[in-house]
Parts: structure tokens; C-alpha cells; sequence
């Protein structure tokens, strides 16, 4: 056999060698039957969701009209709940309107993530709680407010009104200062 044959065949033995080797060292066996987490024959395709605090609530902190009167529209129609709530608010013009509420959120790595997606951001207090305004300088004419949530997380609310003339920022602090008058 000439020289590269021979040269080709070891490398190929030695990686077969290294793949064995590392396969057989990270495997482990586990007796039993692999189930799903949380799984039992009672509560079979359920969710337990005792252990989620106001599951789903958080889109009915404000009252839909509340939402439109801070945003000087005429009504507000939520369009969709779960992670975040959106509405859509129309009279006046038309603009979304969007809430974050993360219980386990930290208020400086929202900030600082603002500041990472270059956002212009700017310190303010709602209702003596600390809060920051972000700007995306891309689209100037939308506004989110972020402030600590009293009890824990961060609350973060969004405007985007589709024509310029409304001040977003102005909507978002006001929309902001309401839950948290709710909440005191």
C-alpha cells in the first residue's frame, strides 16, 4: 500500500476512535420510561397553573377605555394576550398599544438592552418609582416607558401612533402612571 493510502487510513481510524470514544463517554443510562415533566395518568394533557400568579391577568390591569382616553383615542380593542397584551385604539387616528409585564423582569437589564438595541433612553420617576423612556431613533414617533412594578418585575408600556402629531412618550407615561395609581 503506498504512503498516503496508509496516512489516509490512519486518520480515518483515529477519528473513528475519537467519535467512539466521546460518544461512549457523555451517554448515561437512565432506567424507567421517559415522560413529559409534570405528567401523570390524573392530570394527563393538563397544565397545572396554580403556580402562575395572574395568569393571563395582566391584560385586564386597565380598562379598555382608560387605555383609549390616554392615548386620546375613542375605543380600544385588545388584539391579543399571553407574553405581552396589545390593543389597538382607534378614534383620533389609530395606535397600538402594547404591555409588558415581567415579574421576574431586572429593571437595569431592561435599560441596558434598550441602550444595546440603540435606543435613546431617558430617566424618569412615575409616581416615585424610577423609570426610563426609549426611543428608537428610527422611528422617532414611538415611545415605551419602563418603571419597576411595586411589588416585583418591570412594567413596560409601548405606543405607536400610525400618524404623526401625538406625543407617544406623553400616552406611555400616562398609560404608566395609571396602572401604577391601581396599584398603590
Amino acid at each position: 500500500m503506498s504512503r498516503p493510502g496508509r496516512l489516509r487510513r490512519a486518520v480515518a481510524a483515529t477519528a473513528a476512535f475519537v467519535v467512539l470514544g466521546t460518544t461512549a463517554a457523555c451517554t448515561t443510562v437512565v432506567d424507567g420510561d421517559a415522560q413529559r415533566v409534570g405528567a401523570d395518568a390524573a392530570q394527563k394533557g393538563q397544565v397545572d397553573t396554580s403556580d402562575f400568579e395572574g395568569l393571563l391577568t395582566e391584560c385586564q390591569i386597565l380598562p379598555a377605555a382608560d387605555i383609549a382616553e390616554a392615548v386620546g383615542g375613542g375605543s380600544a380593542e385588545r388584539g391579543f394576550n399571553g407574553a405581552i397584551c396589545r390593543w389597538v385604539v382607534v378614534g383620533g387616528g389609530v395606535t397600538d398599544v402594547t404591555l409588558a409585564w415581567y415579574e421576574w423582569g431586572d429593571f437595569n437589564l431592561e435599560k441596558q438592552t434598550a441602550q444595546r438595541l440603540g435606543f435613546t433612553t431617558e430617566n424618569i420617576q412615575v409616581n416615585s418609582l424610577a423609570g426610563f423612556t426609549q426611543r428608537d431613533p428610527a422611528r422617532p414617533q414611538v415611545c415605551g416607558v419602563t418603571a419597576k412594578s411595586p411589588g416585583r418585575g418591570t412594567l413596560t408600556w409601548w405606543v405607536e401612533p400610525h400618524a404623526a402629531g401625538s406625543d407617544a412618550c406623553a400616552s406611555a407615561i400616562a398609560l404608566m402612571e395609571l396602572v401604577l395609581n391601581r396599584a398603590n
